[in-house]
């Protein structure tokens, strides 16, 4: 084996749990077959103004034997994430060792949601609910839960750098990989719905109140989402692995994006030379296309400079809704199971929205439902731009 391989870091399972479904099969269907978004209008976190969320309704595993502190909701879609790796996971432990295993996650929301209930008791009668525990709520508590769940001692710790948290976890894994700090990483994102994120994202402006659409005219802001998705990487060979990743922090601003796009250029471009690639060998992109205004001029015109107009894209947040801290890592699940054996005519996860293009922005080739490139898909990219300017793209290879 060549050195190259042998460090590259590989993506040997996926887990992922989102708006779609809880099983690959599910979630090929909606997005391959159907075109089928997972993002459904209601009124639950937003009293009295229906939203279209993208909610996660499977039944969720119990926590009811955990300590309270670890018992959210977030946990246990991590958890719901992980039993679909499990097996290989307890294989990894049982190969390298506990103490060589890591976690390493992105979350924006953690336990929030659980505290906003806690907090209105407490408002109403100067109690808080026997169910609640301020360590629910704190970010590096789904990498602890994991790593108390798996019984492993090596590094477990999260990022949170909102919409990019679960792309920079990503990319911090397989530095643990590459310094030799673990054999195995159990690496992704997760984070729920919660009333505080939806309020806040309301204060802005940013929500729409149709399904979103990313690059159109008519795009009015984002649907929010949660879910979760995990993936085992280590350096034991796959079908697809992390092969360039780059990151970048330009702090235009607390909440809009650089117009000019300089932070989410260097991140593109690190990530491509990271990977060893030119910008023409990407088959495909999955955009962070959250449709909002300012978001969607500044990446297309990023996206155009660098890649032309010949390379098909997509935003999959219409499917899913914007899971922010678990973003990143469900839409590199989605490009991992867009790069399996079984898509051997690379069919693309497809662009969901009106098909009326806006006129300011420059033209590109979206991935429309059906189309694909008449070949597997060996090169992949997606974007994630946060707020604060915080900027992660990962690239993925395939047979590589």
């Amino acid at each position: 084996m060549n050195t190259r391989k042998a460090m590259m870091p590989y993506l040997n399972e996926c887990g992922i749990v989102c708006p779609l479904g809880a099983t690959h099969s599910e979630i090929k269907a909606r997005l391959f077959e159907r075109a089928e978004s997972g993002v459904l209008p209601t009124d639950a976190w937003s009293p009295g103004r229906v939203l279209p969320l993208g909610s996660v309704y499977m039944e969720l595993p119990s926590m009811q034997v955990w300590p309270l502190a670890q018992r959210s909701r977030n946990n246990q879609l991590a958890l719901a994430a992980l039993a679909q790796i499990r097996p290989a996971v307890d294989q990894a432990i049982a190969r390298f060792g506990a103490a060589r295993v890591g976690v390493v996650l992105g979350t924006s929301t953690s336990g929030i949601a659980g505290t906003e209930l806690a907090l209105s008791q407490y408002v109403a009668d100067g109690s808080l609910p026997a169910e609640f525990h301020y360590g629910q709520q704190e970010m590096g508590s789904p990498a602890v839960m994991l790593a108390l769940e798996l019984g492993i001692s090596g590094p477990a710790y999260v990022h949170s750098s909102a919409c990019s948290s679960s792309a920079k976890a990503m990319a911090s894994a397989a530095r643990l990989l590459k310094m030799g700090l673990c054999d195995a990483v159990i690496t992704g994102g997760v984070d729920t719905l919660c009333a505080f994120t939806i309020a806040g994202f309301s204060a802005l402006e940013s929500v729409s109140t149709e399904l979103c659409k990313p690059l159109s005219a008519n795009r009015k802001g984002i649907n929010i989402g949660e879910g979760a998705a995990l993936f085992l990487m280590s350096n034991e060979p796959a079908s697809v692995a992390l092969c360039g990743w780059g990151e970048s922090s330009d702090g235009h601003h607390m909440s809009a994006p650089d117009p000019a796009g300089g932070g989410a250029r260097l991140s593109i471009t690190q990530a491509l030379r990271k990977a060893g690639i030119a910008a023409s060998q990407i088959d495909y992109i999955n955009l962070h296309g959250t449709a909002t205004i300012q978001n969607d001029a500044m990446e297309s015109r990023v996206v155009h400079d660098i890649f032309g107009a010949t390379t098909a894209l997509s935003s999959t947040k219409p499917f899913t809704g914007h899971t922010l801290g678990a973003a990143a890592a469900i839409e590199a699940a989605i490009c991992w199971l867009a790069m399996q054996d079984d898509n051997q005519n690379g069919y693309f996860p497809p662009h969901l929205w009106d098909g009326v293009s806006d006129p300011t922005l420059p033209s590109l080739k979206v991935a429309e439902p059906g189309s694909s490139l008449g070949r597997p898909i060996q090169w992949a990219l997606s974007n994630s731009f946060a707020f604060g300017g915080s900027n992660a793209t990962l690239v993925f290879g395939r047979g590589v």
